[in-house]
């Protein structure tokens, strides 16, 4: 009989075989370190739509091309508290890493450094790039936008994308920043690719079939639901204008789909805002309330959480049991293992 048991891998396992199998195809070191990292941070806070079973996608787009292994990302600043990367097709997470590091540069000097993104790809969780603004002392926003995938608010056919947006702020003590980090979506999309490549179903009222009508069949699913109905699809649209045009690029239905046309680059944009508190009632006072407010919120009931902490929590969990893997996404990793030459990671068996 085969073995049902569920897999799990620890960090440091998950994060020299990642290093290894993304340098493996091409990508520097030093780049592919900063893939790992960020997938498997995903991976532990319980994201694992947008964590490491996005690893062999990356690979099939690096492979064919349209992610561009060794991408040129360059700066312009446009204005005191303003500037531009151009991504140069590279992956999304080095070029959104770089748009964060400016983001706060420029904050520092003129209170708001916003930073718009071209030429771009998935950057994966957006959450990651806010968290670091956050633990800076900093105001973190980002927003990003994907190809259509989310039928607008009384339609069948999908539109806009599952175009996240995440706030964070800082708080006392080094305790981990408050966070949002949501889809505009009532699902992320990986949520459902992850279902068809698992063969299971989903929640209903989540995906609807190609001919607009509600399906729990994840194979069947071509389309998601927007979140809170008309309110998650005007907030699509909206974050489509600031990452697609306000940045040159294009919008929903537009842009190259994530897993179909795997030659074709994405051209993604983005937009990252980091606030310095000093330059408005100080960044002290926003650390102390911002940990008196979770402190308070938590006096309200045993089961209230602050926005952020369900991945906190679940990271303390996946640091001791290790991150799981389904059967599929191992077969994924041992293909890749052996096309490029790299040994296998090794996996903990549930007791």
């Amino acid at each position: 009989m085969k073995n049902t048991k569920p897999l799990f891998i620890d960090k440091s396992e998950i994060l020299n075989w990642a290093i290894s199998i993304i340098s493996g195809i091409g990508v520097s070191e030093i780049s592919a370190s900063t893939i790992a990292s960020s997938l498997i941070k995903t991976s532990l806070w319980g994201i694992d739509s947008h964590g490491i079973e996005r690893i062999p996608h990356y690979l099939n787009r690096y492979e064919t091309g349209s992610i561009n292994k060794h991408p040129y990302i360059s700066f312009t600043k446009t204005a005191e508290g303003t500037g531009q990367i151009d991504g140069d097709d590279g992956h999304g997470i080095l070029i959104l890493n770089e748009a964060t590091k400016y983001a706060i540069k420029l904050a520092k000097k003129a209170g708001i450094g916003a930073i718009g993104v071209q030429n771009s790809s998935h950057c994966g969780a957006i959450g990651l790039y806010t968290r670091e603004m956050a633990k800076q002392g900093m105001v973190g926003i980002a927003f990003t936008h994907s190809d259509s995938l989310v039928v607008p608010f009384g339609g069948k056919k999908a539109f806009f994308g599952t175009n996240p947006i995440s706030i964070a702020f800082p708080t006392a003590n080094d305790e981990e920043p408050i966070c949002l980090d949501m889809a505009t979506s009532i699902t992320p999309w990986n949520y459902i690719m992850n279902a068809k490549r698992e063969n299971k179903n989903v929640p209903k009222g989540y995906g609807l079939d190609i001919n607009g009508n509600d399906t729990e069949i994840a194979s069947d699913i071509v389309a998601v639901q927007p979140m809170a109905n008309y309110k998650g699809y005007a907030m699509a649209f909206l974050i489509d204008m600031l990452c697609g045009p306000l940045n040159g690029m294009a919008f929903g239905p537009h842009i190259t789909p994530m897993y179909q046309n795997l030659n074709d680059k994405r051209k993604l944009g983005s937009l990252v805002i980091t606030i310095d508190p000093d330059k408005f009632g100080g960044r002290e006072y926003l650390r102390a309330m911002g940990s008196q407010m979770i402190e308070q919120i938590k006096s309200q009931g045993n089961n209230i959480l602050f926005p952020g902490q369900p991945e906190y929590i679940k990271k303390k969990e996946r640091l001791k049991t290790g991150i799981p893997v389904s059967e599929s996404l191992k077969l994924e990793f041992e293909k890749w293992s052996q096309k490029l030459d790299v040994k296998s990671p090794k996996y903990i068996n549930s007791n």
